[in-house]
């Protein structure tokens, strides 16, 4: 997430005031969304606008009416007031936006930016990828790699559970990513239902973006994309060869980091991107103010964009006001450099180390906005049909940090609100990089900090 991003440069815009205060680095049920509002396949060489209307849906529509443009969906916000629209192709995009502009209610208008995710380049195969020991593991059974893997170690997850009973109970984490694969044995009995924004269904499954049924028993590890060696069958493989499916099984890999710190945590899967790793802005503020509204307490975003959106910097406030940890990564060109959700206040902005507590060669760093950092390299974590990958990026370096929020605000926890996990997360092993802000996630000081905070 989100690891969920563009080519960017180094932005850096003004921006609203914090709405969760954030310590200084030392040196450094369910509703369905927009159920008015069919949602056709976005045409590629339309205009596309994220609206603000004061006057909601009956003054967008008159809007419309009179400029030619057409009423999508709208976006979720709990005001009523924003909007997804388009132009013909036909239309400058400029001439749409001034348009708009001039029109009575209208409060802003942005262009629904188009967010690419984009992976580290992956490294040599894991050893501890392959090791499949069968292992009881919270009501399931998972791969020895999986828990024993250095990056989990590092971060002392099963010392946090034995000694405090946390495991991130009663805690809802939304994945706002490609999807997660609901049929995996390791993480079916803690999703609960999602939604795919891509094609406006229920579920938040990846399984339909790609058609291939793969036999593991004759599975070996081999690369599926630029930032992950899957263990599958070579058939498989061959089917997931091409940009199309650049980042197929991204979702299901980030949930598998969040469920291996919180495996008590339930997992909700919001689907924004698609299986080549694009996905839309609106998508995306759909998917915040969705998970606002269906209890999440923590929200991973393995993505980021280019540029600075004014409405997602105001979804990310909202959600903060409802008592949500929003985690986000900081990217992965290598450059000290603002992205965005993770630059936005009130955001905890995720760097990637190695196994070895070096800073990643691909991360972006820098302290702010970098928060802390986590291991993004190698991470061994669930894919899909069952199986297992190791990933390349901040983007798993991310779960990491949202699973231990979920920890954190679970039972026994002991953070009494999300305003202390921040603070707790700061209780970090500091490296000796200032880059890397409080330094390397350490789940067993952070929960240790969240008993002394108020």
């Amino acid at each position: 997430m989100p690891e969920p991003a563009c080519q960017k440069g180094k932005v850096r815009d003004e921006r609203p005031e914090n709405t969760i205060p954030l310590p200084t680095p030392g040196a450094g049920g369910r509703t369905t969304p927009d159920a008015e509002f069919p949602v056709p396949p976005a045409a590629q060489a339309q205009t596309r606008l994220i609206v603000r209307d004061s006057l909601g849906l009956p003054g967008i529509n008159l809007t419309c009416l009179l400029t030619g443009c057409n009423v999508v969906t709208g976006l979720g916000d709990p005001d009523g007031q924003l909007f997804l629209v388009t132009f013909p192709p036909i239309l400058n995009p400029v001439t749409g936006l001034l348009r708009l502009n001039l029109q009575t209610g209208i409060l802003s208008v942005e262009i629904d930016q188009r967010v690419n995710m984009q992976g580290a380049t992956a490294g040599s195969v894991p050893s501890y990828l392959t090791d499949k020991t069968p292992v009881p593991y919270y009501g399931t059974t998972v791969w020895h790699g999986y828990l024993a893997q250095p990056g989990n170690q590092l971060i002392r997850t099963d010392q946090t559970h034995s000694t405090f009973n946390a495991a991130g109970a009663g805690v809802i984490v939304a994945v706002i990513d490609t999807g997660v694969d609901p049929t995996h044995p390791v993480l079916k009995g803690v999703l609960v239902n999602g939604y795919d924004f891509t094609r406006n269904v229920s579920g938040g499954s990846e399984q339909a973006d790609v058609n291939a049924s793969p036999s593991n028993g004759s599975a070996e590890t081999a690369e599926v994309n630029q930032r992950t060696v899957a263990v599958l069958d070579q058939r498989t493989v061959a089917v997931l060869d091409g940009s199309k499916y650049s980042a197929f099984g991204h979702g299901t890999m980030t949930a598998g980091v969040v469920h291996l710190v919180a495996p008590q945590a339930t997992i909700m899967p919001l689907k924004a991107f698609s299986a080549d790793g694009t996905g839309y802005d609106s998508d995306i503020l759909r998917a915040i103010y969705y998970a606002a509204k269906n209890g999440a307490k923590v929200i991973n975003m393995s993505f980021d964009y280019s540029s600075y959106s004014p409405e997602l910097a105001r979804a990310i406030r909202y959600s903060n006001s409802k008592g949500i940890v929003s985690v986000a990564s900081a990217g992965n060109d290598g450059l000290r450099t603002v992205v965005y959700p993770g630059g936005l206040p009130g955001v905890i902005d995720v760097a990637s180390t190695s196994n070895s507590d070096v800073q990643s060669t691909f991360t972006n760093y820098g302290a702010p906005p970098v928060w802390m950092a986590a291991p993004g390299e190698g991470v061994v974590t669930t894919y899909p049909w069952g199986t297992y990958a190791a990933g390349w990026g901040t983007s798993f370096s991310t779960p990491f940090v949202a699973g231990t929020a979920a920890v954190m605000l679970g039972a026994n926890g002991g953070c009494s609100s999300s305003a202390s996990v921040p603070w707790g997360l700061a209780a970090a092993d500091y490296i000796g990089d200032l880059d890397m802000g409080f330094g390397r996630l350490d789940t067993y000081q952070a929960v240790s900090a969240c008993r002394l905070l108020p």
